[in-house]
């Protein structure tokens, strides 16, 4: 038995090392698993497949990565930074918060940390440089800051997640509130430190017809997560119906009122968000496949029986679980590495007392994290993209603000009431 789970983490490392799609290793290793080792009918990995595509909570993933594509292709994105700039621009490292406030604007509509290290860092790093803030700390600053797009709601991993756990997804977004709003501040307030320390330039302070003329422009963005969050936590729709509702929103404030989006770019940006969707399904596809491998075989409970024999306190497994997670986040996307994990550590939280929904908000980011660190953290080439460097510079570009989200991890997870605060609060949650 030994020897066929070693077959199947040997055909599963030596797909991903060769560089076969992600989806493809998961699919590949659950079917030879599935048909010749646990010797079950091929067809029924037909129904997996099917099975797996058919949650209505994919539908959420799909419309709000739409709704991203649509403020990145009209204007929503710069009045958001214009709305950022004008509330903290003119304070020792203002350009820089005012990025790291956009992010979480941004993070608030979009639930992805590629889709705002691509909107935001693209314009943001440029900008910081040509103000005359260093390049290191621009690349860091705005390379590490978008994982606010997957800790702050909407979270594309956090709906993946629920669907695993079938916890409640409206609960799930609320532990990322506290966390999201407190890393923005250490980080903002780091950035206040370094460049006062380093004398950089300050904006002059906006008067009040400034901040007034600014919020007036950006009004009809700024409304986009206050629709999103009211909608859904005054009960007037559910978060399925929040996605649906807010590409129409977005839809209408890009062609109709700011006039930024033309009739022939609705094609290109639907296209655009159905490839990016695609990609996400087949990698569930590929997960539920090798998911169910593990689930034939009673994976999860024999780690959770070996994990449980070894590890006696849930602080110690909370900090192994932290380190892991951490490293697996170096190697693998945070999609894939949800999809997959989740029901390896599933049963061993009811063992250890550890609340579902606290650990949905760490698994989150400490695989949004993974974005920022080497040798697979998608982040960091995209921010050498657009300034022309090599890995191990943007790597060590990122290391202040990857260490002040590492010890605010740490606050989160043996702090869990500070988490589920906001679920207790609203929903009367018991966990």
């Amino acid at each position: 038995m030994e020897g066929n789970y070693l077959l199947i983490l040997a055909i599963l490392i030596g797909s991903l090392a060769t560089t076969v799609p992600v989806f493809m290793a998961l699919f590949f290793t659950g079917l030879v698993g599935l048909t010749f080792l646990v010797g079950i009918d091929p067809q029924i990995v037909i129904e997996v497949l099917y099975r797996s595509m058919d949650k209505f909570a994919l539908i959420v993933v799909l419309f709000f990565v739409l709704c991203g594509n649509i403020m990145t292709t009209g204007s929503i994105v710069e009045k958001l930074i214009k709305t950022a700039n004008v509330l903290v621009g003119f304070l020792p490292g203002g350009l820089a918060m005012a990025g790291i406030l956009a992010c979480g604007f941004f993070g608030a509509i979009s639930g992805s940390t590629v889709a705002t290290v691509v909107a935001i860092g693209g314009f943001m790093i440029p900008a910081l440089i040509k103000n005359g803030y260093e390049e290191s700390f621009s690349v860091g600053v705005m390379t590490t800051a978008p994982i606010l797009g997957v800790i702050i709601p909407p979270s594309i991993s956090m709906i993946l997640y629920a669907m695993v756990t079938n916890d409640s997804v409206e609960a799930l977004f609320l532990t990322g509130f506290i966390p999201g709003i407190l890393i923005m501040v250490a980080m903002s307030l780091y950035a206040y430190i370094f460049c006062k320390n380093k004398g950089f330039k300050t904006e002059k302070r906006p008067t009040l017809k400034d901040v007034r003329a600014v919020l007036r422009e950006s009004v009809w963005a700024l409304l986009l997560p206050v629709i999103i969050f009211g909608g859904i936590y005054s009960g007037l729709f559910t978060a399925n119906e929040a996605a649906v509702v807010a590409c129409f929103y977005a839809f209408f404030v890009e062609i109709v009122l700011h006039r930024d989006m033309k009739l022939r770019d609705i094609k290109k940006v639907i296209v655009s968000s159905a490839v990016t969707s695609a990609t996400l399904l087949v990698i569930v596809a590929g997960a539920s496949v090798f998911g169910e491998y593990l689930t034939f075989e009673q994976i999860p409970d024999k780690i959770a029986n070996a994990v449980v024999a070894n590890i006696q306190t849930p602080w110690v497994f909370l900090l192994a679980v932290n380190v892991l997670l951490l490293i697996i986040g170096m190697f693998m996307d945070i999609i894939s590495a949800t999809l997959i994990l989740t029901p390896i550590f599933l049963p061993l939280l009811a063992k250890f007392g550890i609340d579902s929904l606290h650990f949905g908000l760490l698994m989150t980011i400490n695989l949004g994290i993974g974005y920022c660190t080497p040798p697979l953290g998608v982040s960091l080439y995209i921010s050498g993209a657009v300034v022309d460097r090599d890995l191990l510079y943007v790597s060590r570009s990122v290391l202040p603000f990857l260490a002040i989200q590492c010890v605010l991890l740490l606050v989160f997870t043996y702090w869990p009431d500070l988490v589920l605060m906001l679920p207790r609060l609203i929903y009367g949650y018991a966990g």
